[in-house]
């Protein structure tokens, strides 16, 4: 049977190492979908590439997917798909309109709820803070807010981690109502 999964949380929480965990344990062979776009003149962000690149088992096969998601995760396969992240995913479509983003996210959506097979997903938290003072930041915290609320509404599970904990949502909580925006 095949599984949506939504893991969410803040920055360092520990939601990629959860996501591992749970697709590890579903048995399958892993495909980890990495949608970073490696930048060779940024250090700390090549670091942060290889901490997950160590982390992850060799016999998962990791696809660089900066933005055909939708691709990905309709490709002819059984495996356990590992998104992460979805945040990056969002930074790298920012300058899409929003009549372009609308249309992209309908389709993963749709996509993510007609596939059979494991999908695990990874996102960020980002909207627990202050408002951004500035219009691109506050675009991205929106979209990225809209999609995790999407996609829980697809999912399975949804868990958060947070301080190095995992709390399964789905069990603990009640879903809103569709998000109208």
């Amino acid at each position: 049977m095949s599984k949506v999964i939504l893991v969410t949380g803040p920055a360092k929480s520990g939601k990629s190492e959860w996501a591992e965990t749970l697709a590890t344990q579903t048995g399958k062979s892993v495909v980890y979908i990495a949608t970073a776009i490696v930048d060779a003149n940024d250090a700390e962000w090549l670091s942060r590439i290889t901490l997950h690149r160590q982390r992850r088992p060799e016999t998962w096969v990791t696809w660089e997917v900066p933005v055909q998601l939708v691709d990905a995760i309709t490709a002819p396969q059984n495996d356990c798909l590992l998104i992460d992240s979805l945040g990056t995913w969002v930074a790298n479509l920012l300058e899409e309109d929003n009549n372009n983003w609308e249309n992209i996210l309908q389709n993963f959506c749709s996509a993510l709820s007609s596939v059979e097979k494991d999908i695990i997903l990874v996102a960020e938290e980002t909207g627990w803070g202050i408002v951004p003072a500035y219009p691109l930041g506050r675009l991205f915290r929106d979209r990225l807010g809209n999609l995790v609320r999407q996609i829980a509404a697809i999912a399975d599970v949804v868990y958060l981690v947070t301080g190095g904990y995992v709390l399964n949502l789905t069990a603990l909580g009640s879903p809103l109502p569709p998000y109208k925006h």
